[in-house]
């Protein structure tokens, strides 16, 4: 865990000194401490890129990879599932669905809203609706198991999935160009203004999962196993569910739909310190913050006009979790 926040705070550097505009990478940590200190800015520009637009942006990857990454982790365990992560209920759909009645056809849930904000407040809302569905289905169905849930998270998935397509036939080339960035998943929109929102996210989900860690270990064994133990396995559950899809619902009404992180970010720990959640919780933050802030870092040198962070992910998320399919220990599970 030490590891990795180390890496993660050198990875910050790499992210502050990356892009279009030079800065040195010993130089970006000075400009960034003259201005936390109140000391006169030596160059206003460098002190203006750094402090508005990328400590904000490296702030925003900091706390979407750590809460997806402990999302990633607490659904694997919840589940007994190695291919469960935060987006496995069926909430990236569900985002996607309500930010494109914003996008495309102007409509929001609040009235009055309009542009980002009404995709942002359609976003968080939509992507409430999978997980509450499975909610409500594992409550009222006594025999639910969490293969099951994971299947209604699917079929409600498709359902989202094909009335955001019907919307997009009918939508103009400026909004299905903003439609694709938003589902690819991006740091650029991140300012003082929106991303305190994301970090109290991210630092609730590490909270409430260390809280349940010793119960998601219960859950690794079977369900009457975890019951003579004093665990509701159900409820634990529906808990862990309740509040991945809250944390994830507040990642993604600002990030879009940034992929693999919680899926990969989980295997990788787990590799290295086992499947306790005590451990795997935490450092699951600490690697998923490095890898999105790596990926944001390649993101932005990319091409002449940078590319989206969710793309840099998919490549490298892919064959990295390949790889560890095949490597990775059956007894860690």
């Amino acid at each position: 865990m030490a590891a990795c926040l180390a890496v993660a705070f050198l990875t910050m550097g790499f992210e502050l000194s990356s892009g279009k505009y030079g800065i040195g990478f010993l130089e970006s940590y000075g400009v960034l401490a003259d201005h936390i200190m109140g000391a006169p800015p030596y160059d206003s520009m460098k002190d203006y890129v750094i402090w508005d637009l990328r400590f904000p942006r490296a702030i925003a990857g900091v706390a979407v990879g750590a809460g997806l990454g402990v999302c990633g982790a607490a659904m694997q365990s919840a589940m007994k599932n190695p291919l469960a992560d935060p987006y496995t209920t069926g909430i990236a759909s569900g985002a996607s669905f309500g930010a494109c009645l914003a996008i495309v056809l102007g409509l929001s849930i609040v009235p009055g809203l309009y542009g980002e904000s009404a995709t942002i407040v359609n976003a968080f809302a939509f992507s409430l609706i999978p997980a509450a569905i499975i909610i409500l289905v594992s409550r009222f169905k006594a025999s639910a198991t969490p293969a099951t849930m994971i299947l209604i998270g699917i079929a409600v998935m498709y359902v989202f999935t094909a009335a955001t397509t019907m919307m997009k036939v009918t939508a103009s080339e400026e909004s299905l160009a903003e439609i694709y960035i938003w589902n690819v998943g991006t740091l650029g929109k991140a300012g003082w203004g929106n991303v305190w929102l994301m970090v109290a996210a991210a630092a609730a989900g590490i909270a409430a999962f260390v809280a349940l860690a010793r119960r998601l270990n219960v859950l690794v064994m079977c369900d009457r196993g975890a019951v003579a133990l004093g665990v509701d396995p159900k409820r634990t559950r529906m808990a862990t569910l309740g509040a991945v899809s809250l944390v994830t619902a507040v990642l993604v009404g600002f990030s879009g739909t940034i992929g693999f992180v919680g899926l990969v970010a989980p295997h990788m720990v787990r590799m290295f310190l086992g499947s306790d959640n005590r451990y795997l919780v935490p450092a699951s933050a600490a690697f998923g913050a490095m890898m999105l802030l790596a990926a944001d870092c390649v993101a932005k040198s990319a091409g002449s006009t940078g590319l989206p962070v969710g793309t840099i992910t998919a490549l490298i998320g892919g064959p990295l979790f390949l790889y560890l399919l095949i490597k990775q220990s059956k007894y860690s599970w």
